[in-house]
């Protein structure tokens, strides 16, 4: 299935938002634009998807996952499917001294500042430990749970999303949780026919990079204050 020939359902429209990396300001804008969008041109249904990567880096990261938690709640068009820096964050909540390292390292230190928490990047097992339990207590429970509850991929029609991409040759409902949220070259480089025409992040590019089999929404917006929508209707997408 390639670009151009894929289709979304009849009668929904689809938006998906790039690697937001705790650029509050720029989803605040993405959502408004996304409303203003829906607003003049109105359609029977639509979903919002987010492709992950939420926090670290960033200057909002508890803003970032306090609007999109709340945005969930509200509507259940929102989704928000899980990026490797979400993983990495829950995964140093629950095992510090393994976690911990590739996340400090990954600009996890700018999202544990955020919660009031101020960290060595190369600390120690102990020291690791102390810090996620200081950690714990300032993270309020809706955005643990919020990273507990993202989904690895969603599909609609023939277009399918995901944080970073797909193993080529592998069955969608068969994908390693590990490909869909770090994979880069193998998908990236493979021209071949996925069934789908996946839309994905991870990888900054400045402009959308659009191809037969995916197109690539992350702009860098912690890099370049970009934050790139695409929408997609029918057999058409644009950005906005």
């Amino acid at each position: 299935m390639w670009l151009g020939e894929a289709r979304a359902p009849e009668g929904m429209r689809l938006y998906a938002i790039g690697d937001v990396h705790g650029c509050d300001g720029l989803l605040a804008a993405a959502h408004a634009a996304i409303a203003a969008d829906l607003a003049r041109h109105p359609v029977a249904d639509h979903r919002i998807i987010h492709v992950g990567d939420y926090v670290d880096r960033g200057p909002d990261n508890p803003g970032v996952i306090e609007r999109l938690a709340a945005a969930m709640e509200r509507d259940p068009r929102v989704i928000c499917l899980l990026g490797n820096h979400d993983a990495m964050m829950d995964a140093f909540l629950r095992a510090p001294a393994l976690a911990g390292p590739d996340w400090l390292a990954n600009g996890g230190d700018k999202t544990l500042a955020d919660y009031g928490i101020t960290a060595d990047p190369k600390a120690g097992a102990d020291d690791l430990a102390a810090i996620a339990a200081a950690f714990a207590a300032r993270v309020p429970p809706r955005h643990r749970r919020f990273l507990a509850d993202l989904a690895l991929s969603a599909r609609f029609g023939d277009f399918f999303f995901c944080h970073a991409g797909i193993r080529p040759g592998v069955a969608l409902d068969a994908q390693d949780p590990e490909d869909l949220i770090w994979i880069r070259k193998p998908f990236l480089k493979d021209p071949s026919d996925h069934g789908v025409v996946v839309i994905h992040g991870h990888t900054p590019v400045r402009e959308p990079e659009v191809m037969p089999n995916r197109i690539d929404i992350d702009t860098g917006a912690v890099w370049r204050g970009r934050l790139t929508t695409i929408a997609i209707e029918g057999t058409d997408y644009r950005f906005l």
